[in-house]
């Protein structure tokens, strides 16, 4: 019982400290004169990937790296079918109105580069350093992106883009700033350490794999973020914000959070990953191909198909 106490305090503790560092980071940007379109494809994405990234470090640490890849793994397929399916179930996102095409071909550029080296047998500080480039690439790219987008909506009054930020506020005093950067950095690792060791007991106890525990539980838990900012999105027909969210947050997972992590340790590859999840988590990145290039609605029918998929594929692992 005290494990399964331990895993929802370590939920809840990582949600709350991850939104209390998106809301701090969002806002010192903002103090500090950085865009906003800036912010919301670089802080925001790194925020609601920062639970991801706090407990696959802690499990290296702890010595159980299948929980740190079973994380990422499971998390990427846990943001397009659970954290898009879900959402249609309440609201119709109109994506046909989005342009994330580019976001999308580097998203599945990133998954292809991260299968390839899957298949090395093990994720090493080599494979991190070629992670890392490849996540500062695609950085720059957005910056590039950004600043080119601004410059030919120059008439666009910024304070539009800052109400598609939650918890803007350009005036937050410098004092609450740092309370809420203060009160994330301090919350997550505490929040990884209780999610992970209360997971590794139940592993244990029901001789469930950890890889397995990784992909599901902590997958699911660590996804909250994306799936609670997807449903405010939803609610409030932002679909660009809904449908950038799990591309960014997808993109931070697979070279950010892997690539730091085996920086840490080496982080071996279990041959399960690449008969089946690695191919699960590719395919379900390819489902989004009709709303990104084919201007398609994520309306009800197809929240209840991508709900489905997914309740199927955490079946057929367990």
């Amino acid at each position: 019982m005290m494990d399964w106490i331990y895993v929802g305090l370590g939920l809840v503790l990582l949600l709350l400290a991850g939104d209390s560092l998106v809301r701090g980071a969002v806002n010192l940007s903002l103090r500090l004169g950085v865009p906003a379109l800036i912010v919301s494809l670089t802080i925001v994405a790194f925020g609601t990937s920062a639970p991801e990234l706090l407990i696959s470090v802690q499990a290296i640490l702890d010595g159980v790296p299948g929980i740190a890849l079973g994380n990422v793994v499971g998390s990427n397929t846990a943001n397009v079918l659970l954290v898009l399916g879900l959402p249609a179930l309440l609201a119709a996102m109109h994506t046909s109105e989005c342009d994330t095409r580019a976001s999308f071909i580097q998203m599945i550029a990133a998954t292809a580069l991260f299968i390839a080296l899957a298949f090395m047998g093990t994720f090493n500080r080599i494979s991190g350093l070629i992670l890392l480039a490849a996540l500062a690439a695609m950085l720059g790219h957005a910056f590039l992106s950004a600043k080119r987008h601004r410059r030919a909506c120059r008439l666009a009054d910024d304070e539009d883009d800052l109400e598609d930020l939650e918890g803007a506020d350009p005036d937050m005093p410098w004092a609450k700033i740092i309370m809420f950067l203060v009160l994330g950095l301090i919350g997550l690792p505490l929040g990884a350490s209780l999610l992970v060791d209360g997971a590794v007991n139940i592993a244990r106890t029901y001789d469930v794999s950890e890889t397995v525990i990784g992909l599901t539980l902590v997958a699911v838990g660590t996804s909250l973020p994306e799936l609670a900012t997807t449903v405010m999105a939803a609610l409030r027909r932002q679909a660009d914000v809904a449908l950038g969210n799990v591309i960014g947050s997808n993109m931070f997972n697979l070279l950010g959070i892997i690539g730091v992590a085996s920086l840490v340790g080496p982080i071996p590859v279990d041959p399960q990953f690449l008969r089946f999840d690695l191919w699960i988590m590719a395919g379900a990145s390819l489902l989004l191909v009709p709303f990104v290039f084919f201007k398609m609605d994520i309306k009800r029918g197809w929240g209840i198909v991508l709900t489905g998929l997914y309740v199927g594929y955490i079946l057929s692992i367990l």
